[in-house]
């Protein structure tokens, strides 16, 4: 499996064996109307691949990492790290910078980060130059995620980590199977999206917000009761068009329950609900918060 170099908030890496079997072996089309983190869509072989998601940067930062050749994309990241002074554990190791890997480089990266924070959050030209800032922004952030506040300044402090011989390796092998696809990517709400040309043989899937889940995504209503009929009654469309859909949701979690995806689901006898083993990547939550079920499902349509 293929994972994404970016820790994108419901990424499905560690459920990727339980899902990805479930999906059609043949695909003309994958679209994924939520991409995120990329990393279903990456390991999902197709002819051809169409990312959508609303977040700005992350959409024109796949679209760098697409138009850049991989070494390159990696060398002027790696030129960033140098000009602003952040640790390089690969090439000289914890020891030179007075640090441990237990400990981490947040200490030691805390001056240069705040410095290219400032620069990328002052930037008045977001070009491939903004990008590659930004992206080694989010390698040495915390947990390496991707957070802007609401004027839309990037605003998490700096993590343990830098950019290290697992993210070198994980960024590599994801930029080169980039282009390997013929993708394409779209920043757009997923009501906009256009499906019209997709035919029986394509194949969408859906990782929505959890309308039951408090995530960051969900604060101040970013996804609504609406935002969830909209989405189903998408699916219903593609359904009556033969076109097969996965969708990726929850139907309990930790007491509250999704009445509208529960009553859908089990009102269409044609769809299909899998269960997935949330505990394959939770155990320990799951251990200390028995009386707390989350039940994460896969519905499909064939």
């Amino acid at each position: 499996m293929i994972q994404s170099p970016l820790n994108y908030t419901g990424g499905k890496y560690r459920l990727l064996p339980q899902i990805l079997p479930l999906f059609p072996e043949q695909i003309g089309t994958f679209v994924d109307l939520f991409c995120g983190g990329c990393n279903v869509g990456i390991n999902v072989a197709a002819k051809t691949h169409i990312y959508n998601d609303s977040c700005t940067p992350l959409i024109k930062l796949y679209s760098v990492m697409q138009r850049l050749d991989s070494q390159e994309f990696i060398k002027r990241l790696e030129n960033v790290i140098h000009r602003y002074g952040l640790s390089d554990v690969k090439t000289k190791g914890y020891k030179f910078y007075g640090c441990n890997s237990s400990d981490g480089l947040s200490a030691y990266n805390r001056e240069p980060f705040m410095n290219l924070r400032r620069d990328v959050n002052q930037a008045e030209v977001q070009d491939e130059e903004y990008y590659i800032k930004l992206y080694t922004l989010i390698i040495y952030a915390f947990n390496n995620q991707i957070r802007f506040n609401r004027k839309g300044d990037f605003n998490l402090p700096p993590g343990k980590r830098d950019f290290n011989q697992n993210m070198y390796d994980k960024l590599s092998v994801f930029l080169n199977l980039l282009h390997t696809q013929k993708a394409v990517f779209a920043n757009l709400n997923f009501k906009d999206i256009d499906l019209d040309h997709l035919v029986p043989g394509d194949f969408v899937y859906a990782d929505p917000p959890y309308l039951i889940t408090c995530a960051a995504y969900n604060e101040k209503r970013g996804w609504t009761e609406q935002d969830e009929y909209d989405l189903l009654n998408l699916l219903d469309s593609l359904s009556r068009r033969k076109i097969r859909f996965g969708l990726s949701n929850v139907i309990e979690s930790k007491g509250r329950r999704n009445d509208i995806l529960d009553k859908w689901v089990k009102d269409r006898p044609d769809y299909r609900q899998i269960d997935l083993d949330y505990t394959y990547h939770n155990a320990n939550y799951q251990r200390k918060n028995r009386k707390s079920v989350t039940r994460e499902v896969l519905i499909v349509n064939y």
